[in-house]
């Protein structure tokens, strides 16, 4: 059965979420991957949105396109304010953390304010909206994107988000307590970081992808085992579930 980048990366992210644990999850690839996975292994997962929502339901062929809208709330077990929102991160109750970005550095550390010197940008991003508050707060970060190489830098040019920061325990270091990246899902690869270093490695390889391909696609030295695992396609039943949850293909594209 045929995929899309898209759908794959739903699906891949899914699958990282475990059962009865919280996810702070944005609009579009994060939201359809933790409702995906609501639907399939996590039954008890909870949904949390920045606009103000814990346990929402998500509804299929509707799915909220801001956290600030009335769809983002459909059952959710309580509608707190965006304020109150934070601090329960602040407080270390939120498993997982969703991100994105258009630079990701070998730690981790994740750029969306800046392209180019700060003082004179080629092109100025979103900024970091909540993303810097769940880099910081989330127990498990996971890092969700296509894989370019335009993306995958060697230094940032700016640091909007951070990850590991640095070598070894620099997340420590730089007095983030709890909390670390321990995932980036890409449409060719499953990353995590090596402990000892604090660098990213591939852990697995997407279906049809190779090695070689991955490494083509980063802007830094990426460590991976001589024969990397192959993670497992989607399901027919997977993208049943996905395409349902966004029929319009609003977010997969």
């Amino acid at each position: 059965m045929s995929y899309t980048a898209s759908e794959l990366l739903a699906v891949s992210a899914s699958r990282l979420l475990a059962d009865g644990k919280i996810v702070f999850a944005g609009v579009g690839t994060p939201l359809l991957a933790a409702s995906l996975a609501r639907l399939t292994h996590a039954p008890h997962l909870t949904i949390v949105v920045e606009g103000g929502a814990i346990g929402l339901e998500a509804e299929p062929g509707r799915l909220p396109i801001s956290t600030n809208e009335m769809r983002a709330g459909r059952r959710a077990v309580m509608l707190p304010s965006i304020t109150q929102i934070f601090l329960y991160a602040q407080r270390g109750y939120f498993d997982y953390g969703f991100l994105g970005g258009a630079q990701i550095d070998p730690y981790g550390n994740i750029n969306t304010s800046v392209i180019g010197p700060a003082e004179r940008p080629r092109v100025r991003l979103p900024g970091s909206g909540g993303a810097c508050d769940i880099a910081c707060h989330c127990r498990e970060i996971v890092i969700v994107t296509r894989h370019e190489r335009r993306r995958f830098v060697e230094r940032l040019d700016f640091v909007t988000s951070p990850g590991q920061v640095g070598a070894g325990d620099g997340r420590r270091r730089a007095g983030l307590l709890f909390g670390r990246v321990t995932a980036v899902v890409t449409d060719l690869a499953l990353m995590d970081f090596d402990p000892a270093t604090g660098r990213m490695r591939v852990v697995a390889l997407q279906p049809g992808a190779d090695l070689a391909q991955v490494r083509e696609q980063t802007g830094f030295e990426l460590a991976a085992a001589a024969e990397p695992d192959r993670l497992p396609a989607p399901s027919e039943q997977e993208l049943a579930l996905v395409r349902a949850l966004d029929p319009a293909r609003t977010f997969l594209g």
